[in-house]
């Protein structure tokens, strides 16, 4: 697709961890990227020096509208939200509030700024406890926590919108995204994260005493929770593919699963973990937490009969490997490590 112009691009979220991740795969594929950012969990040093920083919220229309005059923005990805699901059931005003109030608010400035592409971070966890094991985007949606209705409720805005105002819009709706960029320039370094991947390499990593498993009787073969688990570098490239989509097409919008089609256990993380590190984690068994399916795997198959996108992290190892590098650096860069 060398034939798209690149158009300049904001990145909503840009100093968190998937945001940062797809500004360093727009940037190294030569769009023009800009950021904004709150930074209540994104970080100042994982945006690169050369791309602009808007520290603020995405519901300042006023801000916002500011950066899309300035940079000449034209198309959106927007990945700024609350993203914790134990904590979604316990706080839930605050997820309709980041994440769809001010979706909304964002989508309105997008408009009224003549942004012709949007592109939105959704998730798997729009479609609940699926009946079948394999998730296609024909699936039903039925969230079964907050997080899960926020960013569903987004979706439906988003296709409103683009029905009434004409600019095109793709969903990402992603599985477990892990791992960290191949070259250590960023990763997951929210503290406090609840990732199992990162959270199981900040114990690796002398960081944290264990890591606590969530259910020992969900359905499935080793009684933990099995997810399908994308490297967030596959991730952020499946976001500049589905841009130059939208762009070649611009009558189109998308909707797209983001996942690999394998699933694992939380048990078969933590020993790959292990296996990584050579190392041993310290497990803890606990209850369930709410609002967690048993199994969630994505059936890939629409994202690559779409788009060109050819996985090259889709090995739990590699992934792992790529989180401990970062994890190590992220000690360093904090000294404490």
């Amino acid at each position: 697709m060398d034939s798209i112009t690149k158009i300049p691009v904001l990145v909503t979220g840009g100093a968190g961890y998937i945001g940062s991740h797809a500004v360093l795969a727009l940037r190294d594929s030569g769009w023009p990227v800009a950021v904004i950012d709150n930074l209540s969990t994104g970080f100042k040093f994982a945006v690169p020096d050369d791309v602009p920083l808007y520290e603020g919220d995405i519901a300042d229309g006023d801000l916002v509208a500011q950066i899309i005059a300035e940079q000449s923005i034209k198309a959106i990805m927007h990945f700024a939200g609350s993203v914790v699901v134990p904590e979604s059931v316990e706080n839930p005003l605050k997820y309709y509030d980041n994440n769809t109030v001010k979706s909304r608010a964002l989508i309105e400035a997008a408009v009224k700024g003549g942004v012709e592409h949007f592109i939105f971070s959704s998730t798997a966890a729009t479609y609940g406890t699926p009946e079948t094991t394999r998730v296609s985007e024909d699936t039903p949606q039925r969230p079964i926590n907050p997080y899960g209705w926020s960013k569903l409720m987004t979706e439906q805005m988003l296709s409103d919108a683009t029905a009434a105002h004409g600019f095109n819009f793709c969903a990402l709706r992603y599985f477990n995204v892990a791992g960290a960029d191949p070259q250590a320039r960023t990763g997951q370094s929210t503290a406090g994260a609840t990732h199992l991947i990162k959270v199981a390499c900040e114990a690796a990593t002398g960081k944290r005493d264990g890591v606590s498993v969530f259910g020992t009787d969900f359905d499935t073969p080793d009684g933990t929770g099995v997810r399908d688990y994308i490297h967030v570098s596959d991730l952020a490239a499946a976001h500049v593919l589905a841009l130059e989509a939208l762009i070649e097409e611009p009558t189109r919008s998308l909707t797209m699963n983001c996942g690999y089609g394998r699933g694992f256990s939380v048990l078969e993380v933590l020993d790959a973990v292990d296996r990584v590190t050579n190392s041993r984690i310290d497990r803890r068994m606990e209850p369930r937490r709410a609002g967690d399916p048993g199994e969630l795997v994505s059936d890939p198959s629409r994202i690559k009969a779409t788009l060109p996108w050819q996985p090259k992290y889709a090995d739990l190892d590699q992934i792992i490997g790529h989180a401990v590098q970062w994890e190590r650096k992220l000690g360093e860069i904090r000294g404490d490590a």
